[in-house]
C-alpha cells in the first residue's frame, strides 16, 4: 500500500490499521509532513560524530510497549540522535536513559537502559508513544505537524482504549496533544478551558484515562534538578495505583 503523503491519507490509513503491528508499520513509512521527512533523512545522511558507523533509522518512529497496557506514557516526538537513529521512541538518548531507568525502578521495565531496538527490552502495563511520530527541527513540531500527526496518535489509543487506564504527558505539548485524542476516542468533551499543565497535574472524567502531568525528561529539565529522579518515581507510583497495576 501507498505511503501516506497528505493529512487526508494519514487519518484514511490510520483509521484502517487492524492492530499495533498494522500501526507501527504504516507510521514508519509516512511522508506527510515534507518539513520533517527532510530533516529526518538530512540527520540519518550527516549523523553525530559519536555515531558515524551506525545506520540511522530516519523515519518516523512508532509505539512500543505492552500491547494491553494500563498505563500509556506520551511524548513529544524522536530525539534527532535517539529514536531517530535507533528506530524505537526513547531509545539511545538522555532523556531515554532517564526514562527507562525510572520506569525499571517502578517495576513496569525489564532492564533500566534502552540503547537500541536489540537490546532486550520489554515493558509491562506500559506503552510509549509520541504526539509527533518524527523528528523535528530543534525539538518544536509546528501546529500543522502535530494535526496532520495525530491520527496516529488516536488509532493507537484507540486499539488499547479496551485496557488503558491511565495517561502520563510528558511536557506541556504532550498535554495539549490528550485533549482531541480524548474527543475522537472516548467522545468526551475536553474541559472548558483546559487545565492548565503542571508537574504532578490529575485530571479525571467518568469514561477515559486518568491523566497525568509530568515534567519531561529532557536534559534541560534532569540537568538543572527541576525534575529528578524522585519526582518521576512519585509520577509512575501515582499512574500505577491509578491504574490498578502491582
Amino acid at each position: 500500500m501507498a505511503e501516506p503523503r497528505t493529512p487526508a491519507e494519514v487519518a484514511a490509513r490510520a483509521g484502517r490499521a487492524t492492530d499495533l503491528a498494522d500501526l507501527d508499520g504504516v507510521v514508519s513509512d509516512c511522508f506527510a509532513c515534507a518539513r520533517l521527512v527532510a530533516w529526518r533523512e538530512q540527520v540519518a545522511r550527516t549523523r553525530r560524530a559519536a555515531f558515524r558507523d551506525q545506520e540511522y533509522w530516519g523515519r518516523p518512529v512508532p509505539g512500543f510497549g505492552d500491547p494491553a497496557a494500563r498505563i500509556a506514557v506520551l511524548g513529544l516526538a524522536p530525539a534527532a540522535h535517539g529514536g531517530n537513529r535507533t528506530g524505537r521512541i526513547f531509545t539511545g538518548d538522555r532523556s531515554g536513559d532517564v526514562l527507562f531507568a525510572a520506569l525499571h525502578r517502578a517495576g513496569l521495565a525489564n532492564q533500566p537502559t534502552s540503547v537500541a531496538a536489540d537490546d532486550g527490552l520489554t515493558l509491562r502495563d506500559t506503552r510509549i508513544f509520541a504526539a509527533v511520530r518524527c523528528a523535528p527541527p530543534v525539538n518544536k513540531p509546528t501546529p500543522a505537524e502535530r494535526d496532520t500527526c495525530a491520527p496516529w496518535l488516536h488509532r493507537e489509543v484507540t486499539l488499547i482504549r479496551p485496557t488503558l487506564r491511565v495517561v502520563v504527558a510528558l511536557g506541556a505539548f504532550a498535554w495539549a496533544a490528550w485533549w482531541p485524542a480524548l474527543n475522537q476516542v472516548y467522545s468526551v468533551r475536553p474541559p472548558s478551558p483546559r487545565p492548565a499543565f503542571t508537574h504532578g497535574a490529575h485530571w479525571s472524567a467518568t469514561a477515559a484515562p486518568e491523566l497525568l502531568g509530568c515534567y519531561h525528561v529532557s536534559q534541560q529539565n534532569t540537568f538543572t534538578g527541576r525534575l529528578t529522579p524522585e519526582m518521576l518515581d512519585e509520577v509512575f507510583a501515582r499512574a500505577k495505583r491509578l491504574a490498578g497495576v502491582k
